[in-house]
């Protein structure tokens, strides 16, 4: 039985999706021991930074969190509201360990992504002054045995981590050094993470992992199970209506992970497939084992399969080496592809990155100028998109309370916000929403019919 909650604890997330993940992940198995999630640092007992390090940018926000953290930690001490434990986590903690410890020692631990199952132990161990402050161990597996199988939701919508780690090594991707190579949990063990998502009120689940459709599950009879196959299994569980899944891999869109989306309804009509560049030279320098031809025949064929689905992307601009013409192929894919989405970014150099050795670093005053240009079209497209769904009725599933008094929010199939008066009533439903006005980042409908779908 769970002692009851006395502590205040705060957890800021930085990062993708399964960073969101993990954190509530933490929250789970520090709930036992009285820590309530607070949503603010101030006087907390304990704050942890769950931290990313795709960009550089990301990493040095870490540090400027943890100033902000250290004058509230000798606040709270002078106040005599006792101490203020502070972590840090994930992939910055996996990557700078050691170099966090000696840059801020207001930090007590330092706990990689595939370690945080132990923070009860380590967290313990330094309150007794015994005892790492630094803890990156890589064993994916003992992780998810010992997590506990309550999860505290909040709401109809949850995130899933079913596989982890990557082998692709992108020549400008910190992840396989940081999350270590693929893992893929069990079918059995997901499943059962699922049900119980399902009887909580969930309806809908995102699959996540850094190459999600890569995943290999051992099945109870010791074959290997796939994305597609545990898909088909998670649509067959009652009360979950909705399944998506993120981030994916071109190389790893097999024939039944596409065929899925045409046959399944629980399988929302909407895919993220990073690409990241249109010149087959830039790709060839990423290592990104695909080219732009190869990536757009892979496209082709899913809309095949289910031609109303929303594309969604990730690009980045500036790779060394990448020239004028470089980047016009990259312009070209996109108006191939046309994106409902696409996250676009100017190429960060990652320490200890292949590519951060590489010659021909661009400069950064053309990487700026690059990425306008690319955002200026992806704009027109995903504005574009959304348009397109005004005088449509589309079933949306409430999320949230909005911001004017009685208005809810909620998703459409395509994962566009969708904002709607007189609905606060339906949070956790399914319900006909006609749209009636797209803005540039979301929708605004009207009830269709007041029963759930």
């Amino acid at each position: 039985m769970s002692e009851p909650a006395s502590k205040r604890l705060y957890i800021k997330t930085y990062g993708c999706q399964m960073n969101v993940y993990d954190s509530e992940r933490m929250a789970d198995v520090l709930r036992p021991l009285g820590y309530a999630v607070s949503d603010q640092p101030e006087g907390a007992d304990l704050v942890v930074l769950n931290t990313c390090h795709i960009r550089e940018a990301a990493a040095e926000k870490v540090y400027t969190e943890l100033g902000r953290i250290r004058v509230m930690r000798e606040e709270k001490q002078a106040a005599g509201d006792g101490r203020m434990g502070v972590v840090v986590a994930g992939c910055v903690a996996q990557a700078e360990g050691d170099e966090i410890i000696k840059r801020a020692p207001v930090v007590d631990l330092v706990v990689g992504p595939q370690a945080y199952h132990q923070l009860p132990e380590l967290i313990a161990k330094v309150t007794r002054a015994r005892g790492e402050r630094l803890a990156a161990d890589f064993a994916p597996d003992e992780k998810f045995d010992a997590l506990p199988v309550e999860r505290h939701v909040s709401g109809p919508t949850a995130f899933l981590t079913v596989q982890e780690g990557c082998d692709k090594f992108c020549t400008f991707c910190v992840v396989p050094y940081t999350r270590g190579a693929e893992f893929s949990r069990p079918v059995e063990s997901v499943l059962a993470e699922a049900r119980g998502l399902a009887a909580k009120g969930v309806r809908e689940v995102t699959l996540l992992g850094q190459n999600v459709n890569a995943y290999d599950g051992a099945e109870a009879s010791g074959d290997r199970g796939s994305l597609a196959k545990l898909v088909r299994a998670l649509a067959k569980i009652d009360g979950l209506d909705r399944i998506r899944f993120t981030t994916s891999h071109p190389n790893d869109m097999g024939e039944d992970l596409i065929a899925a989306f045409g046959e399944l309804n629980a399988l929302m009509p909407y895919l993220h497939l990073p690409v990241q560049a249109g010149s087959n030279k830039i790709l060839r320098a990423m290592n990104r084992k695909h080219t732009a031809e190869s990536y757009l025949a892979v496209i082709e064929k899913i809309r095949a399969a289910r031609p109303d689905i929303a594309i969604a992307g990730d690009m980045i601009v500036g790779f060394p080496g990448e020239t004028e013409k470089d980047f016009e192929d990259t312009l070209e894919l996109v108006r191939a592809v046309d994106y409902a989405s696409c996250f676009s970014f100017k190429y960060s150099r990652r320490p200890g990155t292949p590519a951060a050795a590489m010659p021909n670093q661009v400069p950064d005053e053309v990487a700026v100028e690059r990425l306008a240009r690319l955002n200026a079209l992806l704009d027109q497209q995903r504005e574009a998109f959304n348009a397109s769904m005004v005088g449509r009725t589309l079933p949306v599933l409430f999320e949230r309370p909005g911001r004017h008094p009685g208005q809810a929010v909620g998703r459409s199939p395509y994962l566009q916000g969708v904002h709607v008066d007189a609905a606060e009533q339906l949070i956790g439903q399914i319900v006909p929403v006609r749209i009636e006005v797209a803005g540039k980042n979301s929708l605004t409908g009207a009830l269709a019919a007041r029963e759930a779908a």
